[in-house]
């Protein structure tokens, strides 16, 4: 089976578009970064260098520092899958991420999304 398109996908083109949905929705650049450094174990310079060297989901991912162990408490259902049956260990991190963002849209609170 050919690999995912979004595996090799510039982060920096996507995360536009995580933005845009969370401000749609009355929330915050600031809040869909502290949930990408929370997944991600970025540093805020760390991840800026990320976006501005256009790396790729699979770099990004791969480059990491500290995946948070509490992301595995991620449930539910995004793109009509379950995120916890989501196979691909690269897809799943995606998913994961598409979650916490769709959390963040339908008002979650930042406490609950970051599984505090």
């Amino acid at each position: 089976m050919p690999e995912h398109r979004i595996f090799t996908t510039s982060f920096a083109s996507v995360y536009p578009h995580y933005v845009a949905k969370a401000e749609r929705k009355g929330r915050t650049r600031a809040e869909v970064d502290e949930i990408i450094l929370w997944l991600t174990g970025f540093s805020p310079e760390a991840f800026a260098a990320r976006l501005a060297d256009q790396s790729d989901f699979r770099t990004l991912f791969a480059q990491a520092p500290a995946m948070n162990p509490a992301r595995t408490s991620i449930k539910g259902v995004i793109c009509g899958v379950r995120v916890e049956e989501v196979e691909d260990p690269l897809m799943r991190e995606i998913r994961y991420l598409d979650k916490l963002i769709d959390e963040l849209a339908r008002g979650k609170a930042m406490a609950k999304i970051l599984r505090g």
